[in-house]
């Protein structure tokens, strides 16, 4: 059955189910006659009678019976995808996808988005945690998360946190035993705690900056990760120094697990900014998060 006969599948389930030829034009909102010519014209396509027509009713024939059985559930189930989508213009519904680093996932998308979606039980949220610059357009996410330097020239992006700093850490006793750096070049001679980048599978440098002046410093150590949280908990053992997001250690520095050093080497970043590919996100979901997120 090619598309174009689809509206006079649509006839016939509309006339059989009326048993009338005037209910049926009516509820379409044609002409008698002209469902009439709608339905001879289908019959003959198949080659079968469909409908068996009196002066007082009409009744689906044994082939349109079995042709209203088949093609009438799919109709309705058409009928109610469509009426579920129109819904998205009323209320927030829907997956939305976003990729991010850990720190962003934790610090900034959990504890934004977790009060709001109690509200609004028909949205679901799925991230994605990658340290890779991933491709949301290939990779069909609707948004990602990056520090705002970068993201690319041909995104909308709107910023979604502060400014963000990094610091050093590492435990009192690690200290007492190895002695404090003063400045990034003195790291080298430290156990320092990497982070294995996945884009080209290389250890993270070491970004300082003072007086306007960048240093990169790359270090080496007893452990690599590929996350945050481990490095974190690594630093906690006593296994050497790690380089994480001040936020992520501020409680720890502040009950004296974990000595912050170098402090004023380590300069502020663009916080973190969602982008996405248009202007023209018109899901009422990812406003509601975007939204969200903004605030």
């Amino acid at each position: 059955m090619e598309h174009e006969n689809f509206n006079d599948l649509l006839a016939f389930v509309t006339v059989a189910r009326e048993g009338s030829f005037t209910r049926a034009a009516a509820k379409m909102g044609v002409s008698q006659s002209a469902l009439s010519h709608t339905i001879r014209g289908l019959e003959t396509r198949l080659g079968l009678r469909l409908l068996t027509r009196t002066t007082r009713s009409v009744s689906p024939t044994e082939a349109g019976e079995r042709l209203l059985h088949t093609a009438a559930p799919r109709f309705d189930e058409i009928t109610q995808e469509l009426a579920s989508l129109s819904e998205l213009r009323d209320k927030p519904a829907g997956t939305i996808r976003i990729t991010a680093a850990e720190h962003a996932a934790n610090h900034v998308l959990w504890p934004k988005l977790a009060p709001v979606m109690h509200d609004y039980p028909e949205v679901r949220i799925e991230i994605n945690v990658d340290y890779g610059m991933t491709n949301i357009v290939t990779q069909r996410f609707d948004a990602g998360v990056r520090l705002g330097d970068q993201v690319e020239k041909d995104m909308v992006a709107v910023r979604i946190s502060p400014d963000l700093r990094m610091a050093l850490v590492a435990t009192p006793d690690y200290f007492a035993r190895r002695g404090k750096p003063r400045t990034p070049h003195d790291l080298q001679q430290h156990s320092c705690i990497n982070l294995r980048l996945p884009t080209h599978g290389n250890l993270m440098v070491w970004e300082f900056e003072q007086n306007g002046e960048p240093l990169n410093v790359r270090v080496d150590g007893q452990w690599v990760f590929n996350n945050s949280s481990s490095r974190l908990r690594a630093a906690l053992a006593g296994y050497g120094i790690a380089y994480v997001p001040e936020d992520m250690v501020a409680a720890h520095v502040e009950d004296g697990a974990l000595v912050r050093v170098l402090r004023d080497w380590c300069p502020l970043w663009p916080g973190y900014h969602l982008y996405y590919a248009s202007r023209r996100q018109s899901s009422l979901a990812f406003k509601l998060v975007l939204d969200a997120l903004r605030g």
